[in-house]
């Protein structure tokens, strides 16, 4: 996710700024005060976050929070019946859990947009809102390609959603989980798709956009499956999203099955790099996020960012299940819920995902 206008996501302040704000406190604290006059209350700093609760949303997979300036949470996902995109929205993350749920568009009974409706992401650009989602005709549900909704009302859950059409991407082929981002004044789309003449499912692809439904010049391949870890079950790289952060931008993908084998790689590129060269990006040799036996969660992915209710701690937002064996295809098993903990740094100022955490003890455990 992008830290732009349209993402509200608000850079951590700077080490110059803290130490800027720890001298002027220092130098405040050492000013006498007067005998009978009242010293002002030093001014509170943001809430700290309250502990996240785990599972935050049952049954929605491929999460996306949206942190808008009127303060409020959004969140979308995949309904595990595919035919429905969903809304909820709080003023808190863990608000979200127990938010009501509007369903603010359904699929077509035939034609296109009439099955698989995957991954819908909400993003806020040039004044409207815009929902990205996958979805294939009822009467062929396998040929998936990528739409777009529009609503010009300030409330998403008002207006009108006008449905834009779909994204033309350089193939008529399986393609799904866009999701947009600017940099440097450009908006960008990324998305997965399979190329004609690859042996894979889907690689991951980044091109410019004419508007917030069409793109425009080079479609460029930035992944694709070759790792042992990428290629268990299918050949999948799939769900990008992008984080900038200390001079670089992150994006976060989804590899192989959507079992508990389902797990994130990470590609990362300096921000003065030019994007569409595949060169500019550099690929991690080993995942970055997998399934854990002690926390009990299984094939953590098609995640996205947020941050917290100050302001400054970056979220991992992403589903997982509780359970590793599942009966038939993983695809109709509904138990992938939205989870959400802290994204920590490392020195180097790379992400440091760490491992998916253990459910929320509740008063019952």
């Amino acid at each position: 996710m992008s830290r732009d206008r349209d993402h509200a996501l608000p850079e951590p302040p700077s080490r110059r700024l803290l130490l800027k704000g720890a001298a002027a406190a220092g130098a405040l604290a050492a000013v006498p005060v007067a005998p009978g006059v009242a010293q002002a209350a030093t001014p509170a700093g943001p809430p700290k976050p309250a502990p996240f609760v785990n599972p935050l949303v049952r049954n929605r997979a491929d999460p996306h929070i949206h942190r808008h300036k009127d303060g409020f949470y959004y969140f979308t996902a995949t309904a595990p019946e595919y035919d429905r995109i969903i809304l909820r929205r709080s003023r808190t993350l863990n608000g979200l859990g127990t938010a009501a749920e509007s369903v603010i568009w359904r699929a077509h009974p035939t034609g296109p947009m009439g099955a698989h409706i995957w991954a819908p992401e909400l993003h806020r650009i040039g004044g409207k809102w815009y929902i990205y989602f996958a979805s294939a005709p009822a009467e062929d549900v396998w040929a998936i390609r990528i739409w777009v909704l529009e609503n010009a009302h300030p409330n998403p859950f008002k207006g009108t959603w006008v449905e834009r059409g779909q994204v033309k991407t350089a193939w008529e082929t399986f393609s799904l989980d866009a999701t947009t981002f600017t940099h440097r004044g450009t908006r960008y789309l990324a998305w997965a798709q399979h190329e004609p003449g690859m042996d894979n499912n889907t690689g991951i692809f980044l091109s410019e956009m004419a508007n917030p439904w069409t793109l425009k010049g080079p479609q460029v391949r930035l992944s694709t499956p070759e790792y042992d870890w990428e290629c268990i079950g299918f050949k999948v790289n799939e769900g990008p999203y992008v984080l900038k952060r200390n001079g670089r931008l992150f994006m976060t993908y989804s590899a192989s099955a959507t079992d508990s084998h389902y797990c994130m790689g990470l590609l990362t590129a300096d921000t003065d790099s030019h994007l569409l060269d595949p060169m500019s990006w550099t690929k991690s040799p080993v995942p970055v996020f997998t399934s854990n036996d002690t926390t009990k969660q299984y094939g953590p992915g098609h995640n996205c960012f947020t941050v917290a209710e100050d302001g400054r701690t970056d979220v991992l937002v992403y589903h997982a299940r509780q359970y590793k064996e599942i009966n038939g295809d993983p695809l109709n098993d509904p138990n992938r819920h939205t989870r959400v903990q802290k994204l920590g740094w490392k020195p180097d100022g790379t992400p440091d995902f760490g491992i998916p955490v253990a459910d929320t003890a509740t008063a019952g455990d």
